[in-house]
Order: C-alpha cells, then sequence, then structure tokens
C-alpha cells in the first residue's frame, strides 16, 4: 500500500484559513494554529448575531414605536391592539420608520386605529 502524503491538500486548507484570516491581529492573521482557532470563533459569532441582529432590530422597532406612540397619547401596547382590532395591518419595521421619518403620517395611523 502507499503512503499517501498531505502536503497540497495541507497546504490548501491553511491558504484558505489564512486567506480567512486577514486583517487579524497579529500571529492570527500569520499562523496557522492561532488563525485557524480566531476563524472558527468568528464563524461561530457570525452565525449566532445573524440570528440576534434580527431580535435587535425588533427591540430598537418596538422602543421607536413606543416613544411615538406615548407622543400621541397611548402606549405601545394599546397601540399594537388597536391596530389589530381596527383590520390596519403594517409590520413593526414600516411603523418605526413611519415614527420616525414621519410623525405626522404616525399621528394619522394611531387617530385612525383609535376611532375604530
Amino acid at each position: 500500500m502507499a503512503r499517501i502524503k498531505r502536503g497540497f491538500t495541507k497546504h490548501r486548507r491553511h491558504k484558505k484559513v489564512l486567506r480567512a484570516a486577514r486583517g487579524y491581529f497579529l500571529g492570527r492573521s500569520k499562523l496557522f494554529k492561532a488563525a485557524h482557532e480566531a476563524v472558527m470563533h468568528a464563524m461561530a459569532y457570525a452565525y449566532r448575531d445573524r440570528r440576534n441582529r434580527k431580535r435587535d432590530m425588533r427591540r430598537l422597532w418596538i422602543i421607536r414605536i413606543n416613544a411615538a406612540a406615548r407622543l400621541n397619547g397611548v402606549t405601545y401596547g394599546k397601540l399594537i391592539h388597536l391596530l389589530k382590532v381596527s383590520g390596519i395591518a403594517i409590520d413593526r419595521k414600516m411603523l418605526a420608520d413611519l415614527a420616525v421619518r414621519n410623525p405626522g403620517a404616525f399621528a394619522r395611523i394611531v387617530q385612525v386605529a383609535s376611532a375604530a
């Protein structure tokens, strides 16, 4: 049975990891072992934080909607309830955008929802 040498495969794998670690501090971008560890952690954090970003954005939208709603004399929870009851189908992302960019339109939505 012939002996298997891994020179080419190993070199290609190391190059791939070191390319992913470009810009990291000191040995983390130059030494394979340190770079591999740093890249694996970075990938794990990226995977986790792609999910956390969705949570964070929703929290931000809710905070903005609540602040704008209180300026219009209603709380966040009451506003969401009124929107559901009145059949106004607008998501939190759009509501938050309106609250920041067009407070007049947001006030009108609150008014319409309250009247229903």
